[in-house]
């Protein structure tokens, strides 16, 4: 059967335009009253005890004790900081920070100044800030702007790229100066040929050292330019060594796991297609290979036995109404029903009917948005580097 793309709310990059607000600042403000009597927002510290539900390279889901939804951010938080959290799902965990509209509130210029080289000079970072605030307004204009021309977009987006071209601009030299290179080694080893037990000639292995030393010359001084073509050498060498490290699955390793009762007749089409297919894209025939895993997949899809309703509904993080619960049950029912007679109109209006019930449930468990400022693991409280 195939299923629609659930309505989970998943995490976005900091830098993805068209993300929709979540939560209301104002559920992290208070007013102070002025000597005018006018009042003014004062952004509160929220303080949050949960469990964490899963964990991300910058951030987790926390279930709160009050059985509110959280995802936490730690952007203001180094690599280092928070590799030495040592997060573990299932943790209990006290966090502090401040609740934000979206996803890219939480990249700040803060955050986003804080790996730069010390050595930056203050007229350096006046200027880049400048440009990181004119870079997130025109984000957050292409995000809330729902009625751009083609054309508006796209000259947004080249407006975009020529910040982006001024802060790298900016960035380069100290970024150069900073930049302390792997050894050729040490380069080489991050590849994980010795894993795969991949053995690089003595001859090209001399070459590839050769051209490595030459091609970080190269950046250092900042000719790109000539970096790339040196690189360009350096990536031909190595070519067929990445071709047998990245070697596409045999149609029996794609398959293992995979608990189906397929027929040898389906199983040996199935073989077939699937080599085909590997072979279209070694020749770069991608019209080609789309065909064939499409056809692929319908076949395969065939041996699928669809999940129940019980099992569908439990990958939600949710309880349902017993009156809800008994009219997405039918509709689900229907939906297999008609899947089955490949009613493809009728299946989506079905869906569309099934998803417009759990709509209101995934409103009121969607989750809040808290940029961490500190965190509280077993009576060790951590704090962002400043």
């Amino acid at each position: 059967m195939k299923k629609p793309f659930k309505k989970t709310w998943m995490l976005a990059s900091v830098l993805t335009i068209g993300m929709a607000v979540l939560t209301p600042l104002q559920a992290g403000a208070a007013s102070v009253e002025t000597k005018d009597n006018s009042s003014i927002p004062v952004q509160l510290e929220q303080k949050i005890t949960g469990t964490i539900k899963d964990i991300y390279s910058d951030g987790i889901n926390l279930k709160g004790k009050d059985d509110k939804n959280y995802f936490i951010s730690f952007h203001k938080f180094s690599d280092e900081q928070i590799e030495k959290m040592k997060l573990v799902e299932g943790q209990v965990i006290s966090v502090e920070g401040n609740i934000v509209e979206s996803y890219s509130d939480f990249f700040t210029f803060e955050v986003f100044k804080k790996d730069f080289p010390k050595e930056m000079s203050k007229e350096d970072l006046t200027i880049l800030e400048k440009l990181f605030n004119e870079m997130r307004q025109l984000q957050k204009g292409l995000s809330k702007e729902r009625k751009l021309t083609d054309e508006e977009i796209e000259k947004k987006h080249e407006e975009l790229e020529k910040i982006f071209e001024e802060i790298n601009k900016i960035k380069k030299p100290y970024t150069l100066a900073d930049w302390q290179p792997q050894s050729f080694e040490e380069y080489m080893k991050d590849y994980g040929f010795n894993a795969r037990n991949i053995v690089i000639k003595e001859n090209d292995n001399i070459q590839l050292k050769a051209i490595y030393e030459e091609w970080v010359k190269l950046q250092k001084s900042g000719d790109k330019e000539k970096a790339n073509k040196k690189y360009e050498e350096f990536d031909k060498i190595l070519q067929p060594y990445l071709d047998e490290l990245y070697a596409p699955e045999t149609f029996e390793e794609y398959m293992v796991g995979m608990e189906l009762n397929i027929p040898a007749e389906a199983l040996a089409k199935l073989k077939t297609i699937y080599e085909e297919a590997q072979k279209a894209s070694k020749d770069e025939n991608e019209e080609l290979y789309g065909k064939l895993w499409e056809e692929f997949t319908e076949l395969l899809n065939q041996s699928i036995k669809p999940q129940t309703f019980d099992e569908y509904i439990a990958d939600f993080d949710f309880k349902v109404s017993e009156a809800d619960s008994k009219q997405l049950k039918q509709l689900y029912e229907e939906i297999l029903s008609l899947d089955e007679k490949e009613e493809k109109e009728k299946t989506k209006e079905k869906w569309e009917a099934f998803y417009n019930i759990l709509d209101p449930y995934f409103e009121a468990n969607k989750e809040i948005l808290i940029s961490a400022s500190k965190v509280t693991i077993n009576v060790q409280d951590y704090l962002p580097q400043h």
